[in-house]
């Protein structure tokens, strides 16, 4: 009987997982989202308000958020979508006074957007339910590419192209390194303008934006045109598509 007792215990614990994985795969958002919801009581457990790091079983346990049973998903959603310009990239704060890129895809998923694009940038957004994934998109360690088209002021140099390429200082960290080159130079009457090729393996905040300026040459004009093996290509703004099987195997592979 005894044995019994912890064979039923052993497999109960293997069915078990953090609660913020359980609710980044019914759609609350990546990880760190979920735990800041676990942190601020909004999750009970079987009635119980939940700890952060606490286990359960979402087979055999009543979990919820605000009072509201979750919902795991059967199957995971992955969409692309051209965010234009004035559209936010996140959630927004909820009082409709700008449109976010949940408001261009009316779809039946809990979807959220992972990473960001700020306001005035635009291009290529992935939008799911699946929290795992949004986690390997927006960790530096699964080294997914981040490539953008960026249109900025005068013609940079060589050296500041250089300088970029190694890394400057913001907020008093360097920045990992990256690739920068040129696409093509533009030049209306006395003004020039020069395109250039900005592929990134982190992420922070308007980054290329500050990077560009901190070396004299401000955005005009940012596109992100690739996450990893997923390309804008000529989809238009505003519009979205499902990810390919193979383009969502490659993102889960961890290799862009």
């Amino acid at each position: 009987m005894r044995d019994l007792r912890y064979a039923i215990c052993d497999t109960r614990c293997a069915m078990e997982e953090r609660l913020q994985k359980i609710l980044a795969r019914a759609g609350f958002g990546a990880r760190r989202v979920c735990e800041d919801l676990i942190r601020q009581g909004r999750v009970t457990v079987n009635g119980e308000v939940a700890r952060l790091g606490q286990k359960a079983d979402p087979q055999r346990d009543r979990i919820e958020v605000d009072g509201r049973p979750i919902r795991l998903p059967r199957e995971y959603t992955y969409i692309a979508l051209h965010k234009p310009p004035g559209v936010l990239s996140d959630e927004g704060d909820g009082t409709g006074r700008r449109p976010t890129v949940l408001d261009l895809v009316k779809h039946p998923a809990r979807l959220f957007p992972v990473g960001r694009l700020d306001l005035r940038s635009e291009g290529l957004v992935l939008l799911t339910d699946d929290g795992d994934l949004a986690l390997r998109l927006t960790h530096p360690r699964f080294g997914h590419e981040k490539e953008y088209h960026v249109l900025v002021e005068g013609c940079p140099t060589e050296e500041t192209l250089e300088k970029w390429s190694r890394g400057v200082e913001l907020d008093g960290k360097p920045t990992a390194p990256a690739q920068v080159s040129v696409l093509r130079r533009e030049k209306e009457g006395t003004k020039e303008r020069t395109w250039l090729r900005v592929v990134l393996w982190e992420g922070r905040k308007r980054q290329i934006r500050r990077t560009a300026a901190l070396l004299g040459h401000p955005v005009v004009r940012l596109i992100r045109v690739r996450i990893g093996p997923v390309r804008l290509s000529d989809l238009p703004p505003g519009k979205w598509r499902p990810l390919t099987p193979a383009e969502i195997r490659a993102l889960k592979g961890g290799h862009g």
